[in-house]
C-alpha cells in the first residue's frame, strides 16, 4: 500500500469531528467472567450498536463528508457484497447525495435489500474483484460519482479508527488491541488510536 493512502493521526482526529453529528458513540461491554476466564480486562466496543449495524459506517460517513461540496453533489459509488454498501448509501443519504453500490450477482438478497434500503441504485455485476472495479469505473464514468473504496481509502480508514480512539479515550490504555482484519481498513485506522 501506497504511504500517501494511508492516514495520519491528525487525519483520525478530524474524521472523529467529523462524523460526531451522525456517527454513534457505541458502548463498551466488558464480562467479569471472561476476565476471569482470560486472566486480563477485556473491552468489547460494541460497533454491531453502531448506524448500519457495523463499525462500516464511521468511514464511509466521513469519506462522505470529506468531500468538498462541488465533488460530492456528483455522488458516490463503492463496490459491495453487504455492510460497506449499506454503510455508504446511509452516509451519503445524510448528506442528500446520489449513492451507487456495485454488487457481485449472488450477493445475499437481504443485504442488497439493506443497501436499497438506505437509497442506493444498485448495479450488477460478475463476482469477481475485477468486474467489480470495472463496473466502478463505468458508473464513475456515466454519473460523475467519486469512488470511495471500501477498505483501500484514506478517509475510510480515518473514519474507521474513530472506534478505537473511543475505546482508548474510555476505557484504555490497553496492552494489546485486537482487531478483525478483512480488508485492512479497520486496522489500518486503529493502529492510529
Amino acid at each position: 500500500m501506497n504511504d500517501s493512502l494511508l492516514p495520519r493521526v491528525d487525519d483520525l482526529l478530524a474524521a472523529a469531528a467529523r462524523i460526531a453529528p451522525h456517527a454513534h458513540v457505541t458502548p463498551v461491554l466488558q464480562s467479569q467472567a471472561l476476565d476471569q476466564m482470560s486472566g486480563a480486562r477485556l473491552a468489547f466496543k460494541a460497533e454491531h450498536l453502531q448506524r448500519g449495524g457495523a463499525f462500516k459506517f464511521r468511514g464511509a460517513c466521513n469519506a462522505v463528508w470529506a468531500l468538498a461540496d462541488e465533488v460530492a453533489s456528483s455522488g458516490v459509488v463503492t463496490h459491495s457484497s453487504g455492510n460497506h454498501g449499506a454503510a455508504l448509501a446511509l452516509a451519503a443519504r445524510t448528506r442528500g447525495i446520489a449513492c451507487h453500490v456495485v454488487v457481485p450477482e449472488g450477493a445475499v438478497a437481504a443485504k442488497l435489500a439493506n443497501i436499497e434500503r438506505h437509497g442506493a441504485t444498485l448495479w450488477r455485476c460478475a463476482p469477481s474483484i475485477a468486474a467489480r472495479e470495472a463496473m466502478c469505473a463505468q458508473v464513475q464514468a456515466d454519473t460523475g460519482a467519486t469512488l470511495v473504496h471500501p477498505y483501500a481509502d484514506r478517509q475510510v480508514m480515518a473514519g474507521q479508527g474513530t472506534a478505537a480512539l473511543e475505546l482508548v479515550h474510555s476505557h484504555g490504555p490497553f496492552d494489546v488491541l485486537v482487531v478483525p482484519v478483512g480488508g485492512g481498513g479497520l486496522a489500518a485506522g486503529t493502529r492510529l488510536a
